[in-house]
C-alpha cells in the first residue's frame, strides 16, 4: 500500500503493518515517519529492536537469521533496516521479498532507504512490500504545499499564523523542510500562543533557503524573474557547480525551442516533448513560456547557452572577464534564466554557430 506522509498517523492508529518501507529524498519526513512507527511498535509490544545497516558487502543472510531466530528477551521484535543506497541488489531483493511473503506478527520490519528509482519500483521485492505492507515516499514539497505544511506545523505548536505569515516563512526557508521545522520551534519559544502575523515572522526567522536547479527551471518557465535571480544567488552561495546549472537552463531552452517550433508549424508540441521525455504535467508550462517569444529568439537563447558552455570550459569568448571567469559565467546564467522568464534577451555574439 502506498501512503502519503500525512496519512501515516491514521494508518498507525488502525493497525501495524508487518513491513514499512520509507523512501525518498526529504530527510525530515523520513526521520519523523520512522520515529512514529518505532513509538507505535513499542506501544504494541515490540519491545526489542535490532538495527541492521545494509551497506556494500552486507550479509543478507543475517536478516533471514534474525527473522528465524526467536528473541531471548521479548516476544516481539522490530528490525530496523537501513539501505542508504536505496538498492538491495539481487540477494537483498530475494530476502525482502521472502520476508514480505511470509510476514508474521512476531517481527516487524522497518526499512529506511534512499530514493528508489522507477526501475527498482518494478522489482519483485518492491511489489511484494507494496502488497504486504506500507510504502511511504517522502518528496520535497513545492512552494504551495510547503506553505500549508508550515501553517499546520505552527498550529500544532499553538500558533495561529495568517496566510501571509506562513508564506514569509516558506520564502525564507524555500525547499528546506528541516530548516522550516527548526524555525517553527523557534517561533513557538519566542512568541505567545495565538495569532501570528507576517511582520512577526519576518523579524524572527533567518534566511535558510536551499535551492536546487529544478526550482530554477520552474521559476524561469513561470516568468518569475525575481525568483530566478534569488535562486541563482542561492545556488552560487552554496557552491553549486556552474556546468550543472547551465545544464538545467540549457535543457529548458531546448524544450522551448522544440515547443516554439511545433507551435509555429501549427502542430501540437505534445508529441515532440514526449519524445524528449518531458512529463505530461509540464507541457502546459512549456506552451505558455514558448508563446513569449519567436522561435528565432529561442534559438538565439540556445546559442547563448553554447557560448557559456565554452566559456565555462575556458575555450570560448562567451564572457568578458570582470572579476574572474566564474563571476562572468554566473552573470551569463542569469541572462539566460531571465531570458526564459521573458525579460530582454542578452546581446548575441558574432559567432552564430552554437557548436563553435
Amino acid at each position: 500500500m502506498r501512503l502519503r506522509p500525512e496519512k501515516l498517523a491514521a494508518q498507525l492508529e488502525r493497525r501495524l503493518a508487518p513491513v514499512y518501507l520509507l523512501t525518498g529524498d526529504e530527510p525530515l519526513t523520513l526521520l519523523e515517519a520512522a520515529d512514529a512507527i518505532r513509538v507505535r511498535a513499542r506501544e504494541a509490544g515490540y519491545s526489542e529492536r535490532v538495527v541492521l545497516e545494509a551497506d556494500n558487502g552486507f550479509d543478507w543472510g543475517r536478516l533471514e537469521r534474525e527473522v528465524a531466530s526467536p528473541s531471548l528477551f521479548a516476544e516481539r521484535r522490530l528490525i530496523d533496516l537501513r539501505i542508504p543506497g536505496g538498492k538491495p541488489g539481487q540477494e537483498g531483493g530475494r530476502a525482502l521479498a521472502a520476508f514480505a511473503a511470509d510476514a508474521g506478527e512476531e517481527t516487524l520490519l522497518l526499512i529506511t532507504a534512499g530514493r528508489i528509482d522507477s526501475r527498482s519500483q518494478k522489482a519483485k521485492w518492491f511489489r511484494a512490500i507494496d502488497e504486504a505492507g506500507v510504502i511511504l515516499q517522502a518528496r520535497p514539497l513545492d512552494l504551495a504545499r510547503l506553505v500549508e505544511w508550515i501553517a499546520a506545523r505552527m498550529r500544532a505548536r499553538g500558533l495561529q499564523p495568517s496566510r501571509e505569515a506562513a508564506e514569509v516563512l516558506a520564502a525564507r526557508v524555500e525547499g528546506n523542510q528541516l530548516a522550516a521545522a527548526q524555525e517553527v520551534e523557534k517561533l513557538a519559544l519566542i512568541l505567545e500562543p495565538g495569532p501570528v502575523g507576517a511582520e512577526q515572522v519576518a523579524e524572527a526567522v533567518s534566511d535558510s533557503a536551499r535551492f536546487n536547479i529544478f526550482q530554477l527551471g520552474d521559476a524561469a518557465l513561470a516568468g518569475d524573474a525575481r525568483r530566478c535571480a534569488r535562486i541563482l544567488r542561492g545556488l552560487r552561495e552554496e557552491g553549486v557547480a556552474l556546468p550543472l546549472v547551465l545544464w538545467a537552463l540549457t535543457r529548458e531552452t531546448r524544450h522551448l525551442v522544440a515547443t516554439a517550433g511545433a507551435l509555429a508549424r501549427r502542430q501540437s508540441p505534445d508529441r515532440v516533448l514526449a519524445g524528449q521525455r518531458v512529463w505530461q504535467s509540464r507541457i502546459a508550462a512549456y506552451r505558455r513560456a514558448a508563446a513569449r517569444r519567436r522561435p528565432a529568439d529561442w534559438q538565439r537563447l540556445l546559442r547563448r547557452c553554447a557560448e557559456l558552455d565554452r566559456a565555462i570550459k575556458g575555450v570560448g569568448e562567451g564572457c568578458v572577464v570582470r572579476g574572474g571567469r566564474d563571476a562572468c559565467a554566473w552573470d551569463g546564467l542569469l541572462d539566460v534564466a531571465l531570458g526564459i522568464a521573458g525579460q530582454p534577451l542578452p546581446l548575441e555574439s558574432t559567432n552564430p554557430n552554437p557548436d563553435g
